[in-house]
């Protein structure tokens, strides 16, 4: 059985996991972009605050979709630049795969600042390179380790670690796995059997080449995950 191309959301949620865990009890965090909080299992030892804007609801003929989405558990419904709470007023800000879907992701970081207390943490997690998806709320197909080296400096955070999530070999699995159903939605076309054994053999060569990978995220990879401490 091959791996290969099904570990994106795995290894972010390990990710995730082992730097929350990091954070102190007690402190309070701010999960900006919240969505339907599928990270605060990780928060039990933190305060969590659950904030979002709230309005997509998982509809739309454009790109890939939800088909339903649950905002009810939402704390905070706001622009994500423009949240109401006060200056220096939480510790933690953990913002997971939402800057694809900010029309001004600088201006987000801003506000972070504007948030943060000095000392406080910042966890930032965003695809490299993605699909339209939740449309019309997507502005980006993706962010390079680059930006947050130029960005986050700019705006008084200093990046602890800094990890490119799969690589270019693991991200081709990932593409070949959704052959069949884009070329479905997209050609009209079932994928025969010549085709299927043609992408099992891309899948084989795809995860020996990974296994002895030297460094070909800095082509592409998944994503990139971000953990940060305001100056």
């Amino acid at each position: 059985m091959f791996t290969v191309g099904t570990t994106n959301e795995l290894l972010r949620d390990r990710w995730l996991e082992k730097k929350l865990k990091k954070i102190p009890a007690g402190l309070t965090l701010l999960d900006a972009g919240a969505g339907e909080s599928q990270y605060k299992k990780y928060c039990p030892h933190l305060k969590y605050i659950a904030q979002d804007f709230g309005q997509y609801n998982g509809d739309g003929d454009v790109g890939l979709q939800m088909g339903n989405w649950d905002n009810t558990k939402l704390d905070i419904i706001s622009d994500i630049t423009a949240i109401p709470l006060p200056d220096a007023s939480v510790d933690v800000i953990m913002c997971t795969e939402v800057f694809e879907h900010i029309p001004d992701p600088l201006a987000a970081l801003k506000e972070f600042n504007r948030l943060i207390k000095p000392g406080g943490y910042l966890i930032i997690t965003a695809p490299f390179v993605s699909f339209t998806h939740f449309a019309p709320y997507h502005f980006a197909t993706g962010f390079s380790s680059f930006f947050y080296e130029k960005h986050l400096e700019a705006n008084d955070f200093m990046i602890e670690e800094l990890e490119k999530s799969g690589n270019y070999f693991e991200f081709l699995g990932q593409e070949n796995r959704r052959i069949k159903s884009i070329a479905l939605k997209y050609a009209n076309h079932k994928i025969n059997f010549l085709e299927k054994v043609i992408i099992h053999l891309n899948l084989y060569i795809l995860q020996r080449l990974s296994k002895k990978d030297k460094g070909s995220s800095e082509l592409l990879c998944y994503g990139i995950h971000v953990f940060a401490r305001k100056k």
